[in-house]
């Protein structure tokens, strides 16, 4: 999983220079932290048991963050709680993995009160999605640490359909193998968490080669308008000869989608992307393969570049895990899947 940091720590980490955490084993420690909404939203929803049983038959001890139940006016904490959370779960020995509550909209407060020499100095898997695109991608410019795009904590809450979510989970933090990710044969879109029963899975169109080719180069990004937020700052990786992932939830609209890929696409180093991809839309955002391919065509950044959609990440179910820093090789074409080269 690439090599050690060459740079110096607490300054922009060359893409040539990241590393990867060990993998996790049976009988590590995992810190569960809430660096954007609060666990009491979670904790609303009685899915503790099911979760505690899931991370159980993983072999896998689960820990708490001592602010991860506080909420404030915005169903988060203070930026100190959080920083203080994230800091205790990096700087403890016994501490191997760490996995975020749920996502929000505030995880980017943190970013300047992080002290990047710990965390440069004790890597460990820290995995999430949505709003914690910002700490992962902040993580991976400052420090080269590899960070994991995948399931929070509360996702482990998920009683039915969760198998291949699981799955993938496993793979990828419980295991240094190399491994290949193909599209899953279902998908869900449906609030699981208010009401377990009301679930609606249904056959997967599979994943939608916008423009064929086949790419390799170590993966960015994660939710759109998050990655968004990272512009003109110091805590954004660079997109030259990265395999660029965006999603988006359903409150987004194919009009905001497009305006906020095309800002990202007239960066200056988005010119020598690798591929993108992106995740699947939730049915409420109303982007679907025809509007995506007119988008598509319209960024001439993308002329030649593969691009692959409806990628079985984002706001619906199943949910891949997939390293944010690492070599991921791209095949949009008859029968298009992803390959993590670690």
């Amino acid at each position: 999983m690439g090599g050690t940091i060459s740079c110096v720590f607490g300054k922009m980490a060359s893409m040539n220079s990241v590393m990867g955490p060990a993998s996790l084993r049976p009988g590590d420690e995992v810190r569960v932290v809430a660096p954007a909404r609060s666990r009491r939203l979670v904790l609303e929803h009685d899915h503790m048991a099911l979760i505690e049983r899931r991370f159980a038959d993983l072999g896998l001890r689960l820990s708490y963050g001592d602010h991860v139940d506080e909420m404030d006016g915005f169903h988060s904490s203070s930026i100190a709680s959080r920083v203080a959370d994230l800091h205790a779960a990096f700087a403890d020995p016994a501490v191997r993995g760490i996995l975020t509550v749920i996502g929000g909209f505030n995880s980017n407060e943190l970013l300047p009160h992080l002290d990047w020499d710990l965390i440069a100095h004790s890597p460990k898997v820290f995995c999430g999605y949505s709003d914690i695109t910002a700490l992962q991608n902040a993580i991976l410019a400052r420090t080269g640490l590899i960070t994991y795009t995948g399931p929070h904590w509360s996702t482990f809450g998920m009683r039915d359909h969760f198998e291949q979510t699981l799955a993938w989970f496993r793979q990828a933090v419980l295991s240094g193998d190399a491994y290949e990710v193909q599209p899953a044969g279902y998908w869900t879109d449906d609030a699981w968490f208010l009401d377990q029963d009301a679930r609606s899975p249904e056959q997967s169109p599979g994943w939608w080669p916008l423009q064929p080719g086949t790419s390799m180069g170590r993966l960015v990004g994660g939710n759109l308008c998050t990655f968004n937020l990272l512009q003109g700052g110091p805590y954004r990786p660079s997109l030259a000869g990265a395999v660029v992932l965006v999603e988006d939830d359903e409150l987004t609209n194919p009009v905001e989608f497009a305006r906020d890929l095309t800002s990202l696409l007239q960066l200056p180093d988005a010119a020598e992307l690798a591929a993108l991809l992106i995740g699947r839309f939730q049915r409420a955002s109303g982007v679907d393969q025809a509007i995506l391919q007119q988008i598509i065509e319209r960024q001439p950044v993308l002329a030649g570049v593969p691009v692959l959609a409806n990628v079985d990440v984002g706001h619906t179910s199943p949910l891949a895990t997939l390293p944010l820093g690492d070599h991921v090789e791209v095949h949009s074409g008859a029968a298009p899947r992803l390959r993590v080269v670690r």
